[in-house]
């Protein structure tokens, strides 16, 4: 029994167990009806930059992840146009290799087939000029790369891929450190005399068998095997009463053979077989393919392939810079060098399709260095394999990049998100189970308070007892 009025211990005791309890349902209350166990930095501080964080990288993944699949829409849509360039260059063939059937077709038929490729022709402009994605051409050249300082030595150049830092540029320093070379054979021995000789001149295009009566000079043996040229790939020179004969490409693929069939030379021909030799170049120091003078080069942030003149063939160099352009995306949770991904896709249109070897498309068309109505079909189909060759090399990259590099980050970017959702979860949401646990125990708990309270504030009353009988 209590023996005093003035303060009353009890009650103080149970008014702070209730204000407890009370503070403890309605955080139980908060958490059950947000979901959250953490509505505040008073909840749990450390928690708290824990889990904002794990939102913020929530966040940065969803974007990548529409980044990326946007980026396949745009990839789709440009390897959809050069599918129809594909089969359009297939129809082409056809047609140019009717027109070399000269002894079936009449020249109307000839006319007729010239109308097809110029058709052929506008439509792969069109193609070109067309294909767009929410308004911006993508086969065009409107998504290659931009250049400065390319020398005149450095032609056929074609940048795949490069990540150009954002206000910056990437050089490119090209090394000839060993000059490639020609399939080589020589002849010293002067006019023919004596006899007829037959020789087989062959070389990579192919083989043909040359008859030389007696007293043929040199020069007309090197008239001969340059009026074969197309079928072997050999040309032939003189110099100094000699005879020099060199494949047309340059590079260990290429061979120069001469074999006498019948009769006799006064001396053979140095080396009877020979081949050529790729040149030695390197880009930003590092060894780079070659076949012949046809270079290329990648590593992680550079793909890059051209050819080096027979002017620039010798231990030398040059340097220029890929200053911006290609398609570039945002794969990575946050913005940063190393979460982009970027390609170039050059231009499809007939003048840009081709080499400047052989020639470009556009030169098969009426009126054209290579139309069907020219001697040059051997030229026009060089032209044709050369743009066939990059349209189906553009498609393979386009089709690698979607499925590796966007179809990979994609996966990669669902398991992180998963895994990062996890763990901000734990962190951030309410444990349910646990939570309606701390309420019903907090309800009871409250309730108590309120009793004991209640029996508290009137335990005084009891004082008046005392009083009674004074």
């Amino acid at each position: 029994m209590s023996s005093v009025i003035n303060t009353n211990v009890s009650s103080l005791i149970a008014q702070n167990s209730l204000l407890q309890n009370n503070t403890a349902l309605n955080t139980s209350l908060e958490r059950l009806s947000t979901g959250l166990q953490i509505n505040s930095g008073a909840d749990n501080p450390a928690g708290l930059i824990a889990g904002l964080a794990l939102q913020q990288e929530q966040t940065g993944i969803q974007t990548a992840i529409g980044n990326a699949s946007l980026a396949g829409n745009v990839i789709g849509t440009a390897e959809g146009g050069l599918n129809e360039v594909s089969s359009l260059l297939t129809q082409l063939q056809g047609l140019v290799g009717q027109a070399a059937n000269t002894g079936g077709l009449s020249s109307s038929e000839v006319a007729a087939n010239q109308l097809q490729v110029d058709s052929i022709l506008s439509t792969i402009n069109r193609i070109s000029q067309s294909t767009t994605f929410e308004g911006r051409q993508l086969l065009n050249g409107n998504l290659s790369y931009t250049t400065s300082s390319v020398a005149s030595a450095v032609t056929n150049l074609s940048i795949n891929s490069a990540l150009v830092p954002d206000g910056g540029k990437v050089a490119v320093a090209v090394q000839v450190v060993g000059s490639a070379k020609t399939a080589i054979l020589t002849y010293t021995g002067g006019n023919i005399s004596g006899n007829t000789v037959t020789l087989q001149v062959a070389g990579n295009l192919g083989s043909t068998q040359l008859s030389f009566a007696s007293g043929a000079t040199v020069s007309s043996i090197a008239t001969a095997i340059n009026g074969v040229k197309n079928a072997t790939g050999l040309s032939a020179q003189t110099s100094a009463g000699g005879l020099r004969i060199n494949s047309t490409q340059y590079g260990s693929a290429q061979f120069a053979s001469v074999q006498v069939i019948s009769g006799k030379l006064k001396t053979a021909f140095s080396g009877n077989e020979t081949t050529g030799k790729d040149a030695n170049v390197t880009v930003n120091g590092a060894q780079a393919e070659a076949t012949g003078l046809d270079i290329s080069y990648r590593n992680s942030s550079l793909d890059v392939s051209f050819n080096i003149a027979s002017t620039f063939d010798k231990p030398q160099s040059s340097t220029f810079y890929i200053t911006g352009g290609g398609a570039t995306f945002q794969l990575g949770s946050q913005v940063s060098e190393n979460g982009k991904a970027s390609i170039g896709i050059g231009s499809v249109s007939t003048g840009d399709l081709g080499d400047s070897f052989n020639g470009f498309l556009s030169s098969l068309g009426s009126g054209g260095a290579n139309d069907l109505s020219s001697s040059n079909l051997t030229t026009a189909q060089n032209v044709l394999d050369s743009a066939i060759t990059q349209v189906s090399t553009l498609r393979g990259r386009l089709g690698a990049f979607q499925t590796f590099t966007i179809g990979s980050t994609v996966s990669s970017l669902g398991v992180a998100y998963e895994n990062v959702s996890s763990a901000e979860s734990a962190i951030m949401d309410t444990n349910f189970a646990a939570e309606t646990s701390n309420l019903t125990r907090d309800q009871i708990l409250s309730q108590a308070a309120t009793t004991v309270l209640s029996t508290a504030n009137s335990q005084p009353q009891n004082v008046l007892t005392l009083l009674q009988h004074v």
